[in-house]
């Protein structure tokens, strides 16, 4: 967990920088793990989140507060009832322990001042939100925990509170740098140095101690007991810095992301390890970065699960289609051999006079071949000669009819499996519940899903996407495949410049020209839009074509989004997700342009 206690150490400075001494003035609770307090000054209001979710545990300032609930949890009216109007008096961490201490001046039903306590650990699964009195008992907590869960500490009301049980790690705010060199010593040879660091000192996380390792190993794997001089003096260089940070409080927010975009891991120092394989952003509060890194990350984990039917639906179909073509495609390989049947019924036709009468094979020669070989012909002893040589015509009719249809049926599946290629990629780029609620007309529309009963209620069409050049042409990407029909069939002038990704699934991409010669510059930057927004988006010289719109044609039939085109060139691009938000900038900054 990325959310260790020197950050936590961190979000704590923060919390009294803008907090201390502020009246509470809200408590919601949106959902059963999370907490909302809203801070009031004469000047400002802060909202505070406090999550117990397992994933996601944290404590920090908000801007994104989930929707609440038309009535209260239990917990959240006792917190109203005891709470609203005090004042945070402080705010403590036990060492670098995974918790915080909310302190807050409180008056009780007589009107008499308390100090009453909100406890926030941080701790995984076991994370927890917990409602402490005066003389530190429990009044309640947001997870119960009795006997039956856990026999080592219960979290119970009426029972004093007690801190987490001791890892018999060392703290960096305590600990000397001799007391953790010789502690570095009584772990196995052959443990890494990062899995040391994490074992040995407290509230330091996996991303931490790998940084630690690889400022110390300059990129090489190193073990605790196998470092050598110079390595051991980088240690406990870098680690005194760290330390001293640490202590100060004076760390900054650092935050790596793919480059999908998507995040990965956060601390209080830069982060170097991944080198060329990931981005590192800074931030310019450790509250806004948690609040980025925590929104889209449940934002990716809550699209995937209710996307889930949805994906569902699309393999259960491709893998029905595969089954159909693999199945069609050897009856049309016994297909091929339907000119042997003919052969042998002409055979049978010239020799009718010399087949005996109930026999089950005959050997007549071969008239089609020069030397004339003999032939051993199966037939059915209870039909006479002709009969026999007119089931082999018959059979051969039947075979050159199946081939021609299995042939067209074979085309159409293979269009289907493309077709539901293409919902795949659209189905991992979608990024709100709008998009896949627009998935999710469109299968139903093609008879993949079945269309609920009852009047549904339609939601409004998205808008494509839209971009501008660096010189200052408009670009448009469709969301999805519905989208691209309308976009480049409907939408898009004859003159506008269509793009799409040769033979991989995408996004339609046009470049409105009103009228314009379209520069090498739009097409190069559209042609990297329309390569990010497609399955190509992780790859590198990603062949896009791009041609007039007027060449572009949807055949008779065909599924949304499945169109032709002729007369086109291609371009080679890398998708490039800097070029992909400057661009969408440019269009941003256009836009106020026009509204001023």
């Amino acid at each position: 967990m990325a959310l260790d206690g020197a950050f936590l150490r961190h979000i704590k400075k923060e919390i009294e920088e803008a907090a201390l001494g502020a009246k509470l003035d809200k408590i919601y609770q949106p959902n059963r793990e999370e907490m909302v307090l809203t801070f009031r000054t004469r000047s400002d209001t802060m909202k505070l989140l406090m999550s117990a979710r397992a994933n996601s545990a944290r404590i920090h300032f908000t801007q994104y507060v989930p929707e609440n609930p038309k009535s209260p949890p239990m917990l959240c009216m006792l917190l109203r009832k005891r709470l609203l109007g005090a004042r945070l008096a402080e705010v403590r961490q036990p060492g670098l322990e995974r918790l915080l201490c909310l302190d807050f001046d409180a008056v009780n039903e007589l009107g008499d001042p308390v100090r009453l306590t909100l406890v926030m650990e941080i701790m995984g699964r076991y994370s927890n939100i917990i409602f402490v009195d005066e003389n530190g008992k429990i009044i309640d907590a947001l997870k119960r925990v009795d006997a039956e869960m856990s026999s080592e500490r219960l979290v119970l009301p009426g029972l004093t509170y007690q801190l987490p049980p001791p890892q018999n790690k060392l703290c960096l705010l305590q600990a000397s740098m001799r007391e953790i060199e010789d502690g570095l010593q009584s772990i196995p040879s052959d443990m890494e140095l990062s899995k040391a660091l994490l074992n040995h000192l407290q509230g330091l996380s996996p991303i931490v101690c790998r940084e630690l390792a690889y400022l110390t190993g300059r990129g090489s794997d190193v073990t605790a007991k196998t470092m050598t001089a110079e390595q051991r003096e980088r240690l406990f260089y870098f680690l005194g810095r760290m330390a001293e940070t640490v202590k100060n409080r004076d760390g900054k927010p650092y935050m790596v992301v793919s480059p999908a975009q998507k995040p990965i891991d956060f601390s209080f120092f830069n982060i170097e390890q991944y080198g060329l394989t990931a981005v590192v952003k800074s931030y310019t509060r450790f509250s806004e970065l948690l609040d980025a890194f925590y929104t889209e990350r449940d934002r990716i984990d809550r699209m995937r699960v209710r996307s889930q039917d949805l994906l569902r639906v699309l393999t259960t179909a491709s893998e029905r289609l595969s089954r159909k073509i693999n199945l069609q495609r050897a009856e049309l390989s016994r297909c091929a051999e339907r000119d042997t049947l003919r052969i042998y019924g002409d055979i049978l036709s010239a020799n009718l006079y010399t087949i005996p009468k109930g026999a089950s094979f005959v050997e007549l020669q071969n008239f089609y071949e020069e030397d004339l070989p003999l032939v051993k012909i199966k037939l059915n002893p209870a039909l006479s000669p002709s009969q026999n040589a007119q089931k082999y015509y018959k059979e051969y009719h039947k075979a050159s009819t199946a081939e021609k249809m299995l042939a067209v049926q074979i085309q159409q599946a293979q269009q289907e499996l493309e077709y539901l290629d293409t919902v795949f990629d659209e189905l991992s780029r979608a990024a709100t519940e709008r998009d896949l609620s627009e998935i999710r007309e469109e299968l139903t529309e093609q008879g993949y899903i079945r269309a609920s009963k009852g009047r549904q209620k339609q939601l409004a069409s998205m808008g494509p996407m839209e971009f501008a050049s660096s010189d200052g042409f408009l670009i448009l990407v469709g969301r999805n495949n519905r989208q691209n029909d309308r976009l480049t069939l409907k939408q898009a002038n004859k003159n506008d410049i269509w793009l799409h990704t040769k033979n991989i699934p995408g996004s339609h991409t046009i470049i409105v020209t009103q009228g314009r010669d379209v520069t090498e510059t739009a097409i190069f930057e559209a042609a990297n839009l329309a390569a990010f927004y497609s399955r190509g988006k992780e790859s590198s010289k990603v062949p896009v074509d791009y041609t007039e719109v007027r060449h572009v044609s949807k055949p008779q039939g065909a599924k949304p989004g499945m169109v032709i085109y002729v007369n086109y060139k291609t371009i080679y691009v890398t998708p490039d997700s800097g070029l992909v938000d400057s661009l969408k900038s440019n269009f941003n900054g256009k836009r106020m342009e026009s509204v001023l």
